[in-house]
């Protein structure tokens, strides 16, 4: 679609999934055994056929940099695009400021190619969704800025910008991060509405309020904190409601669904989500593809069929080159080219590639980064306080095993 430029914000630190984003950036992390969280939001443009895209980046974005140009290069198209912009202290010497700092240093880009809309999405995020709907609502309501939005729990409000809205669909209240008594959704006292950080500008007016935040010496040069509370008070700001988003062949319980994977927790049960029999983020639907960049391998095996040494994987997903080797995988994800050996049981884990389970290991309700090697009959979450004395350990249990890590060797 013509007119229409995207910028994604992907320069997150990500400091909450530490240890998973100790050597790269936060939409770099793996997800879903053949995906990185920026693919989902990537997936999105392209399936929405919108693809001049710029992927803005800033911390420890060697990893993220890698699988862009593995799995988004577009050639041979004019004016289509997917190019990663590094953060390059295009306006004095300093790296972003803020979320709308990040798009300003990159304005020139902005003036470049001279488009009627401006995307500003995040790129850390699991969801899907037809961002034509989104602007096609915002070109109705010629709005100046249009906010997606979606319900969430009250006590999570803090975590987001709350957002008030009229009959209309006009935002007519915004907090950011509330600390205490948040705005709650009328009749619905459980829940607010929160931003989704997704944003859709109408460019001459990102480009103004851009340069007047930047002349601004005391502002924190964000969205939420700044721009969004000057501009909704002039009345031309809206609030899409991402729930009426609608994409063909996706399930009625998907319906919705986003979730924000800022925490080793909530990562960790977007993954689970995967795996349910129903899965409220369907991966298989042909008329929504999921790209993304997987190492050329062969398929999965799964091998020996004996009394206690069966190869199998239950309630699970497989990616390539996998090796079951009279092991049980039971409710869990498996990264391509992962070796399990014999009488390993696995359960309730993720495990994102390129890992090796030592023989007799037994592993439940951990998240093992990629390159992990974990020696014979380990066992790991089974003994809550002797996993914290030598691991990493999220606020519900959930054992973390860093990239690289050799566990169990003297």
């Amino acid at each position: 679609m013509s007119g229409v430029l995207t910028m994604i914000l992907a320069g997150g630190e990500g400091t909450r999934l530490a240890p998973l984003t100790g050597v790269r950036a936060k939409p770099a992390v793996p997800f879903g055994g053949n995906y990185r969280i920026i693919d989902f939001v990537l997936n999105n443009f392209v399936n929405s056929d919108l693809l001049q895209i710029f992927v803005i980046t800033q911390f420890k974005s060697h990893s993220l940099m890698k699988h862009l140009s593995r799995a988004w290069r577009v050639t041979g198209l004019t004016n289509r695009f997917i190019d990663p912009i590094p953060a390059q202290m295009q306006t004095g010497k300093h790296w972003y400021l803020g979320t709308a700092d990040a798009v300003y240093q990159n304005i020139h880009l902005i003036h470049g190619l001279d488009p009627e809309e401006v995307c500003v999405f995040g790129g850390d995020h699991i969801y899907k969704m037809d961002v034509r709907q989104m602007l096609n609502y915002h070109r109705q309501n010629k709005a100046l800025l249009t906010v997606a939005a979606i319900p969430v729990h009250v006590s999570q409000a803090h975590e987001f910008g709350v957002i008030e809205v009229d009959d209309n669909g006009k935002m007519i209240g915004f907090e950011e991060k509330p600390k205490s008594n948040p705005k709650t959704i009328p009749g619905r006292p459980d829940y607010v509405l929160a931003s989704m950080g997704n944003y859709i500008f109408d460019a001459k007016t990102l480009v103004e309020v851009l340069n007047e935040d930047a002349a601004q010496i005391d502002s924190k040069h964000d969205f939420g904190h700044n721009i969004i509370p000057k501009m909704y008070p002039q009345g031309s700001v809206y609030v899409y409601d991402f729930s009426t988003n609608v994409i063909r062949g996706e399930q009625a319980e998907s319906k919705g669904y986003w979730r924000d994977v800022g925490t080793l927790d909530s990562y960790y049960e977007a993954n689970m989500d995967l795996i349910s029999v129903q899965p409220p983020l369907d991966l298989y639907n042909k008329y929504w593809p999921l790209r993304s960049y997987t190492p050329p391998m062969p398929p999965a095996k799964f091998v020996h069929d004996e009394a206690n040494r069966t190869g199998q994987a239950i309630s699970s997903m497989v990616a390539s080159g996998c090796i079951v080797s009279g092991a049980i995988v039971y409710q869990s994800i498996l990264g391509y080219n992962t070796v399990v050996h014999s009488h390993a049981y696995i359960e309730k884990s993720v495990l994102m590639g390129n890992n090796d389970i030592g023989r007799g290991c037994r592993i439940r309700r951990a998240i093992i980064d990629k390159d992990v090697k974990i020696a014979p009959n380990t066992v790991i979450g089974e003994d809550p306080v002797l996993d914290r004395q030598r691991f990493h350990v999220s606020a519900d249990g959930v054992v973390v095993i860093p990239k690289g890590a050799m566990v169990g060797f003297d």
